[in-house]
């Protein structure tokens, strides 16, 4: 029986999945998945896996300091999965890579070759791309005979429009690869295939989806694919997330650089590590946390949350020419009733109305009965997609050894 893991790393946690392969068509079976939350310095991260079953294996928080970083993260899922699984054989592990760069718009092995060429964008992605590529060295050393593959966030957004694809300065710098790349891709491609499944007649239509979470963007499709994103060259661009800034006028950037006297990496943790929701509540990134404090400042700073991603939903329906269908998905996206009524408050002007029992109890369609637009709330499911691209690539490796 063949068997892969998943790994996600994301900017404050790493999902992970253990799938059981049932045949080249069929979906992967998810046996265990589970993640590891609120890694860093101070923090008290917390681990909890559960079976395909629903049972919850473990549901722990880790004493302060206990998991810093994301190296020491992925250390401890693997030390459960194998107390979890001792005699599985993994057959295959794939990596959430957030940056593809203008090179690889799909799946792909992982070699030295192409680990070389992924570490030279971690500056586009500093929060990310450096935890993808050590949880890659890591799997690699760990499970030598697996074969290790890398997902791209980037790669469903390869086929911007130019418009939406480039910026105002001297093309020679879209021929070096400054373009706008999009990220959350994994995300985007779970929702635009569920809705395939669950509602064809929307998935052809104009949809907005909102990935709401710690990394936060919002995407526009047109039937299932994408035309426009809130994130651009790097994953700063667009809405305020956890710590980063989110859409910011460049001259800021050069007040940092001339007025304050910053180097280039005091600016880069500035923008990354201090800003968004943490730097304008200077309480924490964590929306549970802001939504219980009650602070003024906890308060501007999910009014200005909110606020941001009504005006970028404003720009993706002129984008796409219209909206039919309205998604909520992501850590923020998927649990808080609060955020979803705000964002969608007054917006009857371009069809939406939400019902608020639904929206209290996160129901699957959370709009009215009369709204012209359909708003859900689907969980997206990352590991799914990569476990999907492990399956891909085993049976193309098989049917070529045949």
């Amino acid at each position: 029986m063949s068997h892969v893991l998943t790994l996600n790393a994301g900017s404050s946690s790493l999902k992970f999945g253990f799938f059981r392969l049932n045949g080249t068509v069929e979906d992967p079976d998810p046996r265990i998945v589970g993640s590891i939350e609120r890694i860093g310095a101070g923090e008290r991260a917390h681990i909890k896996a559960k079976r395909q079953d629903g049972f919850v294996l473990i549901d722990q928080e880790f004493g302060r300091n206990h998991v810093p970083d994301h190296d020491t993260a992925l250390a401890r899922a693997v030390e459960f999965l194998k107390e979890q699984r001792p005699q599985a054989k993994l057959d295959a592990v794939g990596h959430r890579v957030v940056h593809g760069g203008p090179d690889y718009d799909e799946p792909v092995e992982l070699t030295q070759t192409v680990m070389d060429r992924l570490a030279q964008f971690e500056p586009l992605a500093p929060l990310h791309q450096p935890h993808n590529l050590a949880g890659a060295r890591a799997a690699l050393k760990l499970f030598p005979e697996a074969v290790q593959l890398a997902c791209f966030d980037t790669a469903f957004h390869r086929n911007h429009p130019w418009v939406n694809d480039t910026f105002a300065i001297p093309r020679k710098y879209y021929d070096q690869g400054v373009r706008r790349y999009g990220f959350h891709g994994l995300s985007y491609q779970y929702i635009s295939e569920t809705l395939h499944q669950i509602a064809p007649h929307l998935h052809m239509g104009r949809t907005v989806v909102a990935h709401l979470g710690n990394g936060a963007s919002m995407c526009g499709l047109m039937g299932g694919r994408s035309v426009a994103s809130t994130m651009g060259f790097s994953a700063l661009d667009g809405l305020p997330m956890g710590t980063r800034c989110g859409q910011l006028d460049p001259g800021v950037l050069l007040y940092m650089l001339m007025n304050e006297g910053m180097t280039p990496a005091e600016i880069e943790d500035e923008l990354y590590r201090k800003s968004g929701l943490l730097g304008l509540s200077g309480l924490s990134n964590d929306m549970r946390t802001l939504e219980a404090a009650g602070t003024e400042e906890a308060r501007q700073a999910i009014d200005y949350f909110v606020f941001r991603i009504r005006r970028e939903l404003g720009g993706l329906v002129a984008a796409l020419g219209g909206i039919s269908t309205m998604v909520f998905c992501g850590g923020i996206g998927e649990n808080s009733a609060l955020i979803r009524e705000k964002v969608c408050a007054g917006m009857g002007w371009i069809g939406m109305e939400l019902d608020e029992t639904r929206n209290m109890r996160n129901e699957r369609i959370i709009s009215t009965d009369f709204s012209r637009v359909r708003i859900l709330i689907i969980p997206t499911d990352e590991e799914i997609v990569i476990a999907r691209a492990a399956r891909d690539m085993l049976a193309r490796r098989a049917e070529a050894a045949a």
